[in-house]
């Protein structure tokens, strides 16, 4: 049972006996090990829109609970028909925002805006992505890739994490010295459900700029249940968007021309955290769970070696097996159907892409990794108005280093650890031996 915003309880269908798994996708432990595809596979063929319960998990209270939505098809319905289902109402995490002036603050954020709002948004920021911007990006991108690695051991995941955050700040005009500030504010937000990431701090106080001091001076301390993703836990990040929105560089960074495109305090902050995190989260866990990947089937990795034309399809094919977010939510607009289940305005509809990754009526023997796979109508990067406009940067950050890695000879030195995240499906370490071929 659940309650509707007017105060009225709702009857929800309990679990079936075939179903009572169902709970587990939505615990973040769930994904300590494993994304539990075999669950996946079983919801589709049976439930493919199922109600799944929010039971209150460590100092996250208890949810109303929401439909999962499974198949590939019925995740693209979601996300093309914001009229339907809304990334505005509820914004776009399984957990609501703590109050309801946390859920107005979000609410600004592209991310949880629809159309024509959203569209108003995404003209501003498309500039920086455009395919030719990224084209003009990518040899430095690729000098920076290729100066990463060196002989011997080493925790790729920190390796990978370097790029992202290396492109970020030149994008988004941050100096050299505070990188390791957007490092550390994903880590928090992405990995919050981790007790390893949900305090992490990196950044070597004492080369930061003055802004980065000035940053680090307003951050607040920890609180056992305040949303880690809510602006008053990320008062400097928000502190340090202000600081370098003001300060000139050489040539104009993205959050220059933010700050000058007529956006709204508020807007203005939630675009860096965009920036900050979610441009950082799909590198961070995409490529180090690509590597894995690619080790964990050896036969396709010699295939890529003897045949680097393969790169661009082996790239869409890591991004379909290791899809680097695992879901994402809306709200249902209207009483509608979906797949014959009935749902009602207000309730919150979650569509994971994990699952829609491996559908076997879009994929062939969905659970064979295949570089060469083609067509490959994978989700990772969203789809309809909120398809990921960082795409193409992300795919140029993923040719820069692959291209370069497979120059190396690389083996595992260790056990890959992964995050506990009921939302990212990232590595934490995923130690590894460099070896340059003789």
């Amino acid at each position: 049972m659940s309650a509707t915003s007017d105060g009225h309880s709702r009857f929800r269908p309990a679990p079936s006996s075939d179903h009572r798994r169902a709970v587990d996708i939505f615990t973040p432990s769930t994904y300590d090990t494993e994304v539990p595809y075999d669950l996946f596979a079983q919801l589709r063929r049976e439930a493919p829109v199922c109600w799944i319960p929010e039971p209150a998990i460590g100092p996250w209270r208890e949810g109303p609970g929401f439909w999962a939505v499974f198949r590939h098809a019925d995740v693209k319905q979601v996300l093309r028909t914001p009229e339907d289902f809304s990334s505005h109402l509820g914004a776009t995490q399984i957990r609501d925002p703590d109050t309801p002036a946390d859920l107005s603050f979000v609410q600004v954020q592209m991310l949880n805006m629809d159309p024509p709002d959203h569209s108003r948004l995404r003209r501003i920021v498309a500039a920086a992505f455009t395919p030719r911007a990224v084209r003009a990006l990518e040899r430095t991108i690729a000098q920076r890739a290729a100066a990463l690695f060196e002989e011997g051991e080493c925790d790729f995941v920190e390796v990978a994490a370097d790029l992202p955050v290396w492109t970020l700040a030149h994008v988004m005009g941050v100096p050299e010295q505070d990188r390791r500030l957007l490092y550390d504010w994903a880590s928090r937000v992405i990995g919050y459900q981790d007790d390893d990431y949900a305090g992490l701090s990196t950044a070597d106080v004492e080369a930061l700029t003055p802004m980065g001091r000035l940053a680090l001076a307003a951050r607040p301390e920890p609180r056992p249940g305040v949303n880690p993703r809510s602006r008053a836990a990320l008062a400097d990040m928000f502190a340090y968007a202000h600081a370098l929105g003001e300060t000139p560089v050489d040539g104009e960074s993205v959050m220059a021309a933010m700050r000058k495109g007529g956006l709204t305090e508020a807007e203005f902050e939630n675009m860096f955290f965009l920036f900050a995190v979610a441009g950082n989260e799909t590198l961070r866990n995409g490529i180090p769970g690509g590597l894995l990947t690619l080790l964990q089937h050896p036969a396709e990795l010699a295939r890529l070696r003897a045949d680097r034309s393969l790169l661009g399809s082996a790239i869409e094919e890591m991004l379909r097996f290791w899809p680097p977010v695992m879901h994402f939510r809306r709200t249902a607009t209207r009483d509608l159907t979906l797949a014959g289940r009935r749902i009602r305005a207000g309730d919150k509809v979650v569509v994971y892409h994990a699952s829609a990754n491996r559908d076997p009526s879009v994929f062939p023997d969905p659970d064979r990794f295949d570089i060469a796979r083609e067509p490959n109508d994978h989700v990772s990067f969203g789809f309809g108005p909120h398809f990921c406009l960082g795409a193409h940067l992300a795919r140029a950050q993923f040719r820069s280093l692959f291209s370069e890695l497979l120059s190396w000879e690389v083996e595992l030195a260790g056990s890959p650890r992964r995050l506990t995240s009921n939302f990212q499906n990232g590595l934490k370490h995923l130690p590894v031996r460099l070896r340059r071929p003789v």
